[in-house]
């Protein structure tokens, strides 16, 4: 019998501790304004941008006091989450073994008018996070914080069991990696829904998905196929108007 869909943050167990740091690789809108939800829920934040850590160290500071502007690879090594939140053109830049061990949440959109022709995305049957994977095969990579524009994030944040918290959509095969984002989700102030595998990631994606559109946790989980199920994902609507505003704020938003 499938598992039912997971509408809460799970608790940690004895195996799990939870450690309070994140790395963030992406230093646009949406990333700094990640690093300043991050820190106001307790997160030790280390960002950074695609040059040197000085070129951005007054940014971060102004944009989200209390987090680190860093390198790539010192974010990399800071914590055990990573969130990948630069341009979808840009991730393969980035060297494969980067991201060796870690909790990788990718958290971009591909949306070809801000990135440009790209096939292996546009085509990406089970979604673009498998593609994603598949270049940084020894990351967990998870599929999050993909569906909200920066001002979303600040916007529809809301403390533990506060009415009308929107839910936010965790995909992952590796199941202690996806309870370990569902509780930064929760901490950050939004819903984590169970979105299943990996590939399940394509219902979290633009084009006709719930990006740019808030959703409590039930309503969003009516979008997604049970979680866990071995079964092919397909895009189950089609954009709706005024849709394609938003998709592209979301996705510009990661530019650094």
């Amino acid at each position: 019998m499938a598992a039912a869909i997971m509408l809460a943050a799970p608790p940690t167990t004895a195996a799990e501790v939870d450690d309070l740091r994140i790395g963030i690789v992406g230093a646009g809108k949406f990333g700094t304004t990640l690093a300043r939800a991050a820190t106001a829920a307790g997160y030790d934040v280390a960002i950074s941008g695609s040059g040197p850590a000085g070129d951005i160290a007054l940014t971060i500071e102004v944009l989200a006091p209390g987090a680190r502007a860093a390198t790539t690879e010192e974010v990399v090594r800071h914590a055990d989450i990573v969130v990948l939140a630069v341009p979808a053109h840009r991730f393969r830049e980035l060297p494969r073994e980067l991201f060796g061990g870690k909790i990788l949440i990718d958290a971009m959109n591909y949306w070809e008018p801000v990135d440009g022709a790209d096939p292996e995305l546009a085509d990406a049957r089970h979604g673009t996070s498998m593609v994603v994977q598949e270049r940084f095969p020894s990351a967990q990579v998870v599929k999050s914080l993909n569906q909200l524009g920066y001002h979303q994030v600040e916007e529809h944040q809301r403390d533990k069991d506060a009415a009308e918290r929107i839910a936010i959509g965790v995909a992952g095969d590796d199941q202690l990696a996806v309870r370990q984002v569902m509780r930064l989700v929760d901490r950050l102030g939004f819903d984590p829904v169970d979105a299943g595998p990996l590939k399940n990631g394509l219902f979290l994606e633009p084009d006709g998905s719930p990006i740019a559109a808030t959703y409590s946790a039930e309503g969003l989980a009516k979008l997604i196929p049970t979680p866990r199920l071995n079964r092919d994902p397909v895009r189950a609507w089609s954009p709706r108007a005024g849709d394609e505003d938003r998709q592209r704020e979301v996705a510009s938003g990661r530019a650094t």
